[in-house]
Formats: C-alpha cells, structure tokens, sequence
C-alpha cells in the first residue's frame, strides 16, 4: 500500500490528533448496513452516513479544524473559501460558531439548496460570491481575494490540516464497525474529488490497518486523480462533466496527489449515469438522500468496481445529502439513458392521414411508451420529422424495436446518445 520514494503529507498521527482536537464539535455519524449493497456485492456493506453530519456533509470535519488551528491575529483579518457547496457550508458553519468572518465564493452552477445553506448556515458571518461555472473558477477568485485583502484562504483540500481533519471519518467509522458489530473491514471506497478525503484517509490506514484494500472512486467526466497519477503532478482537465459536483474539480491538490502516490490506493471511475441510479436506489430503498457525489462511492459498490470484498466487508463513505430536490427529473433521466431504458429517435412521417397509428402499430411493442413527442405540420411538404423519446419496459426490448425500425417504410434516425443533440436532449 505504501512507497517510501514519496513522502507522505499526513500521517495517522495528525489524524488521531485531529480527532481528538475535533472532539464534539463534529457529530459522530452512524455506520448502518446497507443489506441492498450487501446483497449486491455478496458481503456486508457498511455505510458511512456523512449525509446525517452538521451540514450534510463531512467536510465540517477539515474545514472546523483548520479555522480552529487559526491564532487570534488570522482570525481577526477574517478568511476566503471556495467551494462547490459543501466545503462552503462546513465554513460557514465553523465560522459562525468560532465568530470569524469570511467571504465564500462559488461557481455560479453550485445549485440552489447549497447556496441557500450556507448563507443560513453561515449567517452574518458570512458573504456569498457566485463566479464562474466550475469550481477552479471560484478557487481562482478565492486565491486573488485572499493576495488581495491578507484574508486566510481557507482550502477545500489541498491542506494537510484540512486532509487531517477529513481523515477522522474513517478512524471514526472503523472504530464503530469494529465496537459495534465485531467485524474487520476488508475494503474501504471513498469518492474522489480534489483528493483530501482519500488523502486523509490513505494517511490513516496505511499504518493503523495496512492490510485493508482502498477503492478511490471518480466520475467518469471529472477523473482528475487518475489523470495526475499517471502524469505524476497534478493536471488541468480540458473537459469536465460537472454532474457530479461535489466531485467535479479539473485539478487535484500537490498534498492530496502525494498522499495517493505514496500510498497507491486503486482508483476507478464510475459513469454520471450510474451515479443517478444509484441516487435513486438510496432514496427509494434505502431511505436515504444522497447528492450525486454523496452516491459516487456506493455506485462502485452497486456497479461491481469492487473487485474482492475480502471477509471482513466493505465500509463505503457516502459524504453528503445536499441535493437539490429540483435536480431529480434530470437525476431520473439520466438514469434510464444509463439504464438503456430511453432512447430518442428523429421520425419522418408521410403527412397524410394514419401515419402516427400505423408508427405505433408497426413499430411500438407493447411495453413501449412514448414520453415525447415534438410534431409540426407544414402544408408545403410531404413529410415531416418528429423528435420522438421512448421508454421501454426492459433494455433487452431495444433490438426488436430497432429491427421493427429498420423494417418499417418510415425513415428513422435514432439520436447518437454521445452526439451534441443527446446532450440537449438530456
């Protein structure tokens, strides 16, 4: 698990310190067995219920360590952040409790539900700034206040202290499989994002429970990580799918990054529509709410990323509840794309009387259903082209559907889901 030609920037002693330095100022979320993850993985799965922390999240754990680690003179000249929601709220929620000021800026895609919590959670302590559309663009501005003003940059990972404070959530969630259930975990999957938890946590492991097999896990459109192992230094992605938001960053952090390299953890990476799925599968369950990064981790597990559960089981950290409720119709939607339950197709009708009956007689099976349809009629022409979405009982009905296509006297296109209109669509 470990290489010694790179030097690690935490140690489980910073973490061990850390957690008593935390103490109760962060709650101790409970590890709950998910038997639909068990069931599916054939071994017990535990998961860590971050989502039930203060602020939904565990990022309270680093951000309240390190304002906490702030003399009296930082304080005063208060601190900046930048966050795509959750690193915000665990600010806002430490820096009202340990009266220091600070201005929080986030890219202007961060949903609704987060903005709203952290200025409630922050209170006059705290001035939200929205920029840009991703979460590089918000630390730019961040860095530029903090060179600016003198303000303490207060960072969403790339902070040993920081990586310290959100490694407690495996030595915490260890500790309780073990008290509370008698057993000795085998894996652990952690999500990935700018890398602190898997960080802070690798720190940890690798010298309390060396023997236990790590998961680091990234959306298959933000593999950040990934990319900078393999250059060996962090890199800046070209293209981001920020889906995934809490674990959408183009650029891991340098401490973050060694921590991985000194310890090498498996990483992988899981598609945005299986994130969904299981969003979906934790709610309507399990009972749980879970942000689509909250869901990274346990859609591994769901999707079969976890190679050898070992005897012990696996332990999943699931990091946050902060969805927007609003977000669900897209959540769904990608879910059945992923799931190869929808699909859209371009329908050129003869403009004539029955043209319609006979595409839902000839070509619909009796499972499927039309769930759009987008017809104009124009006089002047002879035919005319629908954008026609369809939801099917089952994925296996898709060939027979396209072979009744290919049969019928209609010309019908199916949208490339990996084309600029899918995405529009969706």
């Amino acid at each position: 698990m470990t290489s010694p030609a790179v030097p690690a920037p935490v140690t489980a002693d910073d973490v061990d310190r850390a957690r008593e330095r935390l103490g109760a100022l962060v709650r101790r979320t409970p590890v709950e067995l998910s038997e639909r993850l068990s069931e599916l993985a054939g071994a017990p799965v535990w998961l860590k219920r971050e989502d039930l922390q203060a602020v939904r999240s565990y990022k309270l754990r680093g951000a309240y360590l390190f304002l906490d680690s702030l003399d009296e003179e930082r304080r005063a000249a208060g601190v900046v952040a930048a966050s795509a929601g959750n690193h915000a709220q665990g600010v806002a929620y430490a820096c009202r409790a340990l009266g220091i000021d600070a201005r929080i800026y986030v890219p202007t895609t961060t949903p609704r539900q987060k903005r709203e919590r952290i200025v409630a959670l922050g209170g006059e302590r705290v001035e939200l700034v929205m920029t840009g559309d991703a979460f590089d663009d918000a630390a730019a501005a961040a860095a530029a206040d903090a060179a600016r003003t003198g303000a303490a940059l207060v960072p969403p990972f790339d902070s040993p202290v920081v990586m310290a404070g959100q490694g407690t959530v495996i030595a915490e969630a260890m500790e309780q499989v073990r008290e509370d259930n008698g057993r000795e975990i085998s894996s652990v999957v952690l999500p990935v994002g700018g890398g602190g938890l898997l960080g802070g946590c690798m720190a940890w492991l690798a010298e309390r429970a060396p023997e236990v097999h790590v998961l680091g896990v990234e959306p298959a459109g933000a593999a950040s990580m990934a990319t900078a192992v393999r250059a060996g230094e962090p890199v800046t992605l070209a293209d981001l799918e920020r889906f995934v938001d809490g674990a959408a960053v183009r650029r891991v952090g340098e401490h973050p990054l060694a921590s991985v390299l000194a310890h090498r953890p498996r990483l992988g990476v899981v598609d945005e529509g299986a994130v969904c799925t299981e969003m979906l599968a934790l709610y309507q369950v399990d009972g749980i709410i879970a942000e689509p990064a909250g869901a990274l981790a346990p859609a591994a597990v769901a999707t079969g990323l976890v190679r050898d559960p070992g005897e012990g089981g696996i332990l999943v950290v699931l990091t946050g509840g902060n969805n927007d409720v609003s977000r669900y119709n897209e959540v769904v939607e990608r879910s059945l794309v992923h799931e190869g339950l929808k699909h859209y197709f371009l329908v050129t009708f003869p403009q004539e009387p029955g043209a319609l009956r006979r595409f839902l007689h000839d070509v619909l099976g009796p499972e499927d259903d039309i769930v759009l349809f987008d017809y104009i009629k124009r006089n002047n022409r002879e035919t005319g082209p629908a954008l026609v979405g369809l939801e099917l009982g089952s994925r296996e009905n898709l060939e027979p559907l396209l072979e009744r296509m290919a049969a019928s006297s209609m010309d019908i296109e199916r949208i490339d889901p990996a084309g600029p209109m899918y995405r529009y669509l969706t």
